[in-house]
């Protein structure tokens, strides 16, 4: 089995200094990667990573490890690196058509969201919505949109995200998923979800948010619950997070991706 992570290496993907972040408006934010150089990049029909902007409940501070000027906005979490490293693999492994030189940062009522299919929330547990938003999202998911949300743990982040789920689709429920869903065997057969959470040690659980609420039809969102899949994206190649846990999430990613564009 190919170590996917010695690509990433092979890349010379290294951090750099973050710049302040001065503005909420769509426009080019702090690069932490070096290979990793356009930003809201006009849509031409490839494959590109697009990651949620959100006004969180509470804006921390991480000792000044937030991405924007020290200010912890949650939804940055991981940014750059892992939203590159798995365009890098998909681009790899796939015969997707890819972007791997940039990415998306969008807020939900962004006129431009609805060119770009698969979006990546992190940190639901402090996402708010507007009404207006929720209407949105509600209808860029039953367009056929699909969701990652990821990174998070514990009863009130998942309270969290199950209320804002409820204003966006009122009649559907988030609902277990099991290996032998479709989208654990898209590009790999994936047989097994006994995870755990990369610091934690706490069992992960996978969910999903179907359309008309029938686990039979199209998955709409899947959610890594106790999970931190993309922490394992960013920091695959250096050593900080074992080869066979990055090994997993990226499986987990491609087969997230390839779901999201064949069904």
């Amino acid at each position: 089995m190919l170590l996917l992570p010695v690509l990433l290496g092979a890349l010379g993907v290294v951090p750099a200094e973050a710049q302040r972040w001065r503005s909420r408006s769509r426009r080019p934010l702090p690069d932490k990667d070096p290979n990793f150089k356009e930003f809201n990049v006009p849509y031409d029909g490839e494959l590109t990573f697009t990651r949620f902007r959100y006004t969180p409940s509470y804006r921390g501070w991480y000792g000044g490890g937030g991405f924007f000027g020290g200010v912890d906005y949650y939804w940055d979490h991981d940014y750059p690196r892992s939203d590159h490293h798995i365009m890098v693999i998909m681009k790899e492994l796939t015969s997707a058509s890819v972007r791997d030189s940039g990415s998306n940062i969008l807020g939900v009522d962004d006129p431009e969201l609805f060119k770009f299919p698969i979006v990546y929330l992190s940190e639901p547990g402090h996402w708010t919505i507007t009404d207006h938003e929720a209407e949105v999202l509600r209808s860029y998911l039953l367009k056929g949109g699909f969701m990652i949300i990821d990174d998070f743990a514990g009863s009130r982040d998942s309270l969290n995200l199950v209320e804002v789920m409820r204003r966006v689709l009122p009649e559907n429920q988030l609902q277990p998923l099991t290996a032998s869903h479709p989208i654990f065997h898209t590009f790999y057969d994936i047989d097994s979800l006994n995870y755990r959470h990369p610091y934690y040690d706490m069992p992960s659980y996978f969910l999903g948010l179907f359309e008309d609420n029938d686990p039979n039809k199209r998955l709409l969102a899947i959610v890594d619950y106790n999970n931190d899949v993309s922490e394992s994206w960013e920091w695959s190649g250096n050593g900080f997070i074992p080869i066979e846990l990055s090994n997993t999430a990226f499986r987990l990613g491609v087969n997230y991706f390839i779901y999201a564009m064949t069904h």
